[in-house]
């Protein structure tokens, strides 16, 4: 069978396969291990390719279904993991040279979950310097590059993610999103990413960046490959303090329920101010197709909405600096520059910052929550420009010339900030063939309720269905 098809396949329509045992797991890692050795040398997507592992759980999983032992939601599909998991018995680095030999014990709590569903870890996933920065550039690894175009960035923090779901060599990836390193990779590379609520996945076993806005989440090519692998994921873990007790709901329950009735509420302010032409039109555009569902797009402010940039820059800096002491300053030379400059910039930062900081951060959330109050989800573009070229150090963001690094975030942080359950999505695409992406915020813990907005719209459309001429 030709990887021009069975590659890009949906996980759910795999895992719907490999249940009735019309597609054999070893076939398809068999599959994909191809692909990954041909396509992987020029996105340096995977750092680590677990090929025997693969191998190994694929020949298992056959093994069961003839057996005919009960199998799990994901049993016998193949995914990848950003290299900030822990993943027992092979090494994991974050992206750095400070890890570049660990190798844990243990699994991740999320991996561990996806073991017991059934998935196959097919190996790890390139990664920013210990996540800190959101354009896949990496000098210790080797950039990963976007399969739309490899002169450009694929987002980060994870990169590695955006990059092998967009180009079929898995069928789905763990990311983690601190300040938008799930929905940036996803809107740059043209697929989709859920950081749900705070504490409604565990972080045990992700090597942090700051631990109050770190969030776990999955990227995936369809809305419903999305709720898959959110809901094998999702619940409390005695071991994670910020964990919830939350019932998990079934999220593919209310997928197809359209949105006739919703409201989508638009944020002009900030998240509209300064866009590419084309981005702005895509998103206004799918605003439009809301509206023709039958979901009532109603106009919201947020008015401390800027805020959210300095509040988002103090608690990563101050915190990132805390959890590096073990090896910063001692090992600063084993650091990139950037991130070295971070942490020296975070060591600065005072507690009446910090708590500033804090105080700041609460009344953001509850303006956000004001704003939901009025309508269910929250539309806005997920970054205000197409992806960059590697060697473009500042962007155009409207009628300004911005540093790359820093526009790339602005409109991703706020939903860290409030710790907003957020799904990133493909909306168009510009002119010269680049992916855009629209972000939609919801209510804490109505994960649901922004994977059905997801989902009426993406069933509308096609964009989910383009692939990268990689």
């Amino acid at each position: 069978m030709p990887d021009t098809d069975l590659c890009w396949w949906s996980a759910t329509e795999l895992a719907q396969a490999v249940r009735r045992r019309h597609v054999s797991p070893v076939e398809v890692v068999d599959l994909l291990l191809r692909r990954i050795e041909r396509l992987n040398p020029r996105l340096n997507a995977f750092l680590l390719v677990t090929a025997d592992l693969a191998r190994e759980q694929a020949r298992e999983a056959e093994r069961a279904l003839a057996a005919g032992d009960e199998v799990g939601p994901l049993h016998g599909v193949p995914l990848a993991y950003k290299d900030l998991y822990a993943t027992a018995g092979i090494r994991t680095t974050a992206g750095s040279l400070i890890l570049r030999d660990w190798v844990p014990s243990e699994d991740a709590a999320a991996i561990a979950r996806l073991r017991a569903a059934g998935a196959i870890c097919l190996g790890k996933l390139n990664t920013v310097e210990f996540a800190y920065g959101a354009t896949g550039a990496n000098p210790h690894y080797g950039n990963c590059h976007n399969p739309w175009d490899t002169a450009r960035m694929p987002g980060g923090s994870s990169s590695g993610a955006g990059a092998a779901v967009s180009t079929g060599l898995c069928y789905g990836a763990l990311g983690s999103d601190t300040g938008g390193s799930i929905r940036i990779p996803a809107a740059f590379c043209g697929i989709v990413g859920i950081k749900p609520t705070y504490g409604r996945v565990s972080r045990v076993g992700v090597v942090t960046l700051a631990w109050s806005m770190d969030h776990v989440g999955p990227l995936a090519r369809t809305v419903a490959d999305a709720a898959l692998l959110l809901q094998a994921i999702a619940g409390h873990d005695p071991r994670d303090p910020a964990s919830s007790r939350r019932a998990v709901p079934e999220y593919r329950a209310a997928l197809d329920q359209g949105v006739r009735g919703l409201r989508v509420g638009v944020v002009r302010r900030h998240f509209f101010d300064r866009l590419d032409p084309a981005v702005a039109a895509a998103c206004q555009h799918a605003l439009e197709t809301f509206r023709g569902l039958g979901a009532t797009v109603v106009e919201v402010d947020i008015p401390h909405l800027r805020e959210a940039g300095p509040i988002s820059t103090a608690m990563i800096f101050a915190e990132a600096s805390s959890y590096h002491e073990r090896w910063f300053p001692a090992r600063a030379a084993e650091y990139s520059a950037e991130v070295r400059e971070r942490l020296l910039l975070g060591r600065t930062i005072s507690a009446l910052d910090y708590l500033r900081a804090q105080r700041a951060r609460r009344l953001l959330i509850e303006e956000f929550r004001a704003a939901l109050s009025q309508a269910d989800v929250l539309a806005a573009p997920t970054v205000a420009f197409p992806p960059p070229r590697f060697d473009e150090p500042t962007v155009d963001v409207g009628s300004r010339r911005e540093d790359t690094a820093l526009a790339v975030v602005q409109l991703t942080r706020p939903h860290n900030v409030a710790g907003l359950p957020t799904l990133a999505l493909p909306v168009g695409f510009t002119p010269g063939g680049l992916p855009v992406g629209m972000q939609l915020a919801g209510r804490p813990w109505e994960e649901a309720t922004v994977l059905r907005v997801g989902q009426a719209y993406e069933q509308a459309t096609d964009w989910h269905r383009r692939r990268p001429p990689v």
